[in-house]
């Protein structure tokens, strides 16, 4: 089997957040219900209901995220960038033999809008998990290393039993990272090549 390595999306590959942002803002003035953009792209991570229900009475959740995803595509995809090195990274593991596989709490049709406009070119998508439930597309894929910048992606990693490689772009520093059970913390993905090439070259020699 070839090494796989695992990819969290909003924040670790893509900075999502401009187009997130622009989402509220057009599902606030469609609503009229006042959400505050600026704070809610500092909590990206967690399943958007979390989110929502910050905004909307309980009642009103599961119908706010379908008007959210069906804005999405409009104003959200095109203003998303690529993070420093994400490219590189998934590059990387290719180069190597390796296969790269994204896992987001994000709906998979969004993510995978994402993915192609930007180029990024993984082996496979899958959407809708969260934390510990990346663990049953990480397993399912053969994944040995998952890449996040969320601690909810450290407990994903560890419910697969792969090991937790987190980058500092979320919401998180270093220091919280590695104080979550982070084995690997990198600043940016753009330190993530000469770390894979250590990592799959002591994979081989293991094997």
């Amino acid at each position: 089997m070839p090494l796989t390595v695992g990819f969290d999306l909003d924040m670790t590959l893509i900075d999502s957040r401009p187009g997130i942002h622009a989402t509220y803002r057009e599902l606030s003035a469609r609503t009229g219900v006042w959400i505050d953009a600026d704070l809610a792209v500092t909590r990206l991570g967690p399943p958007l209901e979390h989110e929502l229900a910050y905004w909307f009475p309980p009642e009103r959740v599961t119908e706010m995220v379908a008007a959210y995803r069906e804005i999405y595509p409009t104003h959200a995809i095109e203003p998303s960038l690529a993070l420093p090195g994400a490219g590189d990274a998934i590059q990387a593991v290719r180069a190597a033999g390796g296969r790269s596989v994204v896992v987001t709490a994000k709906n998979e049709p969004h993510a995978r809008l994402h993915v192609s406009h930007l180029g990024l070119e993984p082996d496979a998508v899958v959407g809708w998990l969260w934390a510990e439930a990346k663990a049953e597309a990480l397993r399912e894929h053969g994944a040995t290393v998952y890449v996040g910048d969320h601690l909810g992606d450290i407990r994903g990693a560890r419910a697969a039993g792969a090991l937790a490689v987190s980058v500092a772009t979320g919401p998180y520093d270093e220091a919280a990272l590695r104080a979550a059970g982070a084995d690997v913390v990198l600043p940016d993905l753009t330190a993530f090549p000469a770390w894979w090439a250590a990592y799959a070259e002591g994979a081989v020699s293991r094997a």
